[in-house]
């Protein structure tokens, strides 16, 4: 897969790259945070068209996300976000979408920042743009999508534009899952009480039991497969219900940094990751899930800095998917810790939340400056402050065993 940077000046316009003068495209466009089986539809949709048509199949690709330019400019007076800013809300980083993207064959992916003065340009414009730039004549979208000013182009603006103008070809692919859901408005992460992976609040309930629940907590309704309902069900621990959306193990990534290596005077030394972790935080508490490194700090250069405006760069996710594979000697089973470490936390004065993986082998490893993914596959036991640090390694040797028979 090849990817394109492109950055929007001023005024909001693209220099599109031409693919080609004489192959034309099958294109897609979003942010595709999450990567979720939706996602995925629609992309796999898309190689499909073009392998079929013998066309180009591309993926405009959206950074930062949308809601995170509109919102900070909605609370800041309408500016944009500063270019340094975390997006603490994205379930992915970068990265990790360009290897998905590029796991499922995709010949190009544009990566267009994100600006305000881009967002204002009409649908009708973009759209033009895409037919005469990038060669497109089929469009591939999912069932609620919408685009351009207020986003005024949803599937039924596109669909008739389409067939007003002839030019392109609208493919609508039914990216819901199964059916909707509700997610409380504003929701907040809330760490489980309860050992074990927590259940749906709203399994077996009645209709009026539902209505209730959701006037309760100003519910609104959501796809399933969708961002918003992978972060609600990752903030409340709910870890197989997002997998089971998103298709993979929800995962982030960071770089293993020195801690107060506690862990290695109670017999279960771990990998700290620093500050800047790639990916959503689930809410605190003890996960079962993997450990896996991937290598260097260099590994995978970061796409900004590795391409400049409209330079085409060959992205190789080939390295990466091996570390990934199951029976990849660079994976482990752990017990992964979010939080603050209440047990010690009131003596260190240390109150910062910090990701930790235990790594569950016989072998002595040194991670340190390397960087890591960290997968989860099940919630294990809220945060607890123990009397004691035996009482906390008797816990832990608990969550090694739940976590070994969750990832058998």
């Amino acid at each position: 897969m090849k990817t394109i940077t492109l950055t929007p000046d001023a005024s909001g316009m693209v220099d599109w790259p031409t693919l080609s003068n004489d192959k034309k495209s099958v294109v897609t466009i979003g942010s595709f945070d999450g990567m979720h089986q939706g996602h995925q539809a629609v992309i796999r949709r898309v190689v499909e068209l073009a392998k079929k048509e013998q066309s180009f199949s591309v993926v405009v690709l959206f950074d930062p996300r949308p809601a995170l330019v509109h919102g900070y400019a909605a609370k800041n007076g309408g500016q944009e976000p500063p270019a340094d800013m975390v997006d603490t809300q994205a379930l992915t980083s970068m990265q990790e979408r360009l290897r998905a993207i590029d796991k499922l064959g995709v010949d190009y992916t544009l990566i267009v920042h994100y600006t305000l003065a881009f967002a204002a340009k009409s649908y009708r414009f973009f759209l033009g743009q895409m037919v005469g730039k990038l060669g497109m004549r089929t469009l591939t979208l999912g069932s609620d999508a919408a685009m351009g000013a207020n986003r005024a182009g949803d599937v039924k603006a596109i669909e008739n534009l389409a067939l007003a103008t002839g030019v392109f070809q609208l493919e609508v692919v039914d990216d819901r899952g199964p059916g909707e859901t509700r997610v409380p408005a504003n929701a907040q992460p809330v760490m489980p009480t309860g050992h074990g992976e927590p259940t749906d609040p709203l399994e077996g309930a009645s209709k009026a039991e539902r209505r209730a629940w959701s006037k309760k907590n100003q519910a609104k309704p959501v796809r399933v497969w969708s961002s918003t309902n992978v972060r609600y069900l990752l903030g409340q621990g709910r870890i197989k219900d997002a997998d089971a959306i998103l298709g993979h193990s929800h995962a982030v990534e960071g770089i293993v940094v020195h801690g107060e290596e506690r862990g290695r005077t109670i017999g279960f030394p771990t990998a700290n990751l620093s500050d800047n972790v790639a990916g959503y935080l689930p809410v605190d508490g003890v996960y079962a899930g993997w450990l896996v490194d991937l290598g260097s700090k260099t590994v995978e250069s970061d796409h900004a800095g590795a391409a400049s405006d409209g330079i085409s760069q060959q992205f190789d996710s080939s390295s990466v998917d091996a570390r990934l594979a199951d029976h990849s000697p660079y994976r482990w089973p752990a017990a992964i810790s979010i939080g603050t470490k209440p047990t010690f936390n009131e003596a260190t004065g240390m109150n910062d939340r910090v990701v930790e993986a235990y790594a569950i082998t016989d072998d002595w490893l040194d991670l340190y400056d390397h960087q890591v993914r960290v997968e989860f596959t099940g919630f294990l036991r809220p945060q607890i402050k123990f009397d004691s640090a035996q009482d906390l390694i008797d816990e832990l040797k608990r969550n090694v065993e739940e976590t070994k028979r969750i990832t058998a």
